[in-house]
């Protein structure tokens, strides 16, 4: 594979889909320019104007939902029925943004000395979004609608395993009406995104990615004195108290652990059981394990795909590795499968302790880390010991209590009870600490990227 191209393999069986040409440094430029004069043109229009191309991309993603999720099937593994409920998901935050822009982003009048006084909310200009293979659309939409409705124009620099959904969706956005640039693909290398940053003509970032990622991108643009939102790394609690509704609990942190092969940041990374129910927990978690199926992620048994590349999966193997060394107990799982593709089985590590990969590290990938608990004081406790602050989960029947601790105990930016962490247009998404900063969706997501205006008029 040569360095000027950006190559999809499809992960199930190693075989080369196609490539795209990164563009030159002066290609790049032209890029940038046409988005330039795309977007100065883009926000003087109304905002009715901008929600019926919104609208009409959300008609673009439904219309050839078979075709985008099988994209993203053979990019990067997906199954094909999650794949295409990614796809409807990005439909639903175009029109989410489109029908709502409006309410999120009018004035906001403020009675002081003035004759006048409000809030205005202006656009920034161009905006890099550096986007994550493991949601190729997803992540990708739930920046874009925001950004793109408050009027701004939007730079992509995608993952490099997924270069067909970076095309696909330019292409919607495009045969949605939206102006030819407004949107733009920027197929190039990581190693010329700080040049982007740099450029005069970018304005603000938006990063979802792994720490080391969110803070290169972040000193740069610092150095530039440029907005930046971050979506880092997570390693999620979820907390299975002594009251908690255990057949509910096992099947909400089996789903959330292995959605997308286990490869999303909320996904349930530490499982954290109060001792009084421990065992039986997970003798019913073990079960809802072991039965799930690996395979061809085209078809509609299969439960998890496989991972999106083979160094993923050999990087993940060997944080297991390292958490049995330290004494962790392989309770399912645990080994690399004979054959083709990258798959890695469903993996269960019992006795995990401060110290270990599985304790402390994110597992992106199909392993539960559990991790028993005295008692509910020492599980917030574990939950907390941690240097990501992404989402959370409280499993218990007393619901009133469980929104206590989720609301005034857990350190992260979601915080859910008796259900697995997701995202959703109508609430914001982010973390703190390790974890990023920023937040996207919902109207504050849609406030990240516009100028805060204050007008005063007498």
């Amino acid at each position: 594979m040569s360095s000027t191209t950006a190559t999809a393999v499809n992960p199930a069986t190693g075989e080369i889909l196609h490539s795209f040409k990164h563009l030159t440094k002066t290609e790049l430029t032209a890029k940038l320019e046409q988005a330039q004069l795309a977007q100065s043109g883009w926000q003087t229009n109304h905002i009715s104007y901008r929600a019926g191309c919104m609208l009409q991309a959300a008609v673009e993603l439904r219309e050839r939902q078979q075709e985008w999720a099988e994209l993203m099937t053979q990019e990067m593994g997906k199954p094909f029925k999650d794949a295409q409920a990614e796809v409807e998901k990005c439909a639903w935050a175009c029109e989410y943004y489109a029908k709502n822009t409006a309410n999120f982003l009018a004035d906001e009048t403020v009675i002081t000395d003035a004759s006048k006084s409000y809030v205005s909310f202006q656009p920034l200009g161009l905006v890099l979004a550096v986007m994550p293979w493991n949601y190729p659309f997803w992540q990708v939409f739930r920046f874009a609608a925001p950004a793109l409705m408050a009027g701004n124009g939007g730079l992509l620099k995608h993952a490099s395993n997924v270069p067909g959904c970076a095309a696909a969706i330019e292409e919607i956005f495009e045969k949605s009406g939206f102006p030819t640039g407004l949107f733009t693909n920027l197929q190039i290398p990581s190693g010329m995104v700080e040049s982007v940053i740099r450029n005069p003509l970018v304005k603000a970032v938006t990063l979802t990615g792994s720490e080391p990622a969110g803070r290169s991108v972040a000193a740069t643009a610092g150095d530039c004195l440029k907005k930046t939102v971050l979506e880092l790394g997570g390693s999620d609690p979820y907390l299975v108290l002594a009251d908690a509704d255990l057949e509910n609990a096992a099947e909400v942190c089996k789903t959330s652990r292995l959605l997308n092969a286990g490869q999303s940041c909320i996904s349930a990374k530490r499982i954290i059981v109060v001792g009084e129910v421990y065992d039986a927990f997970m003798k019913i978690f073990h079960q809802k394990m072991a039965a799930l199926k690996v395979g061809d992620p085209m078809e509609d048994a299969t439960d998890i795909g496989p991972m999106a590349r083979k160094d993923l999966r050999d990087e993940l193997h060997e944080q297991v590795l390292r958490s049995i060394e330290a004494g962790a107990e392989c309770l399912l799982g645990g080994k690399i499968p004979k054959g083709q593709g990258a798959y890695y089985p469903p993996t269960i590590l019992t006795n995990v302790k401060k110290g270990m990969p599985a304790y402390s590290e994110e597992l992106f990938g199909p392993v539960a880390a559990v991790i028993r608990a005295e008692d509910e004081d020492e599980a917030i406790h574990i939950a907390n010991d941690t240097s990501f602050g992404l989402g959370g989960a409280v499993f218990t029947k007393n619901a009133e209590r469980g929104e206590m601790i989720a609301k005034e105990k857990l350190n992260a930016g979601s915080c859910f009870v008796n259900g697995l962490v997701k995202s959703d247009p109508r609430l914001p998404f982010g973390g703190i600490n390790h974890s990023g900063y920023g937040r996207e969706l919902s109207h504050f997501g849609i406030r990240e990227f516009v100028n805060i205006k204050t007008v005063w008029v007498r």
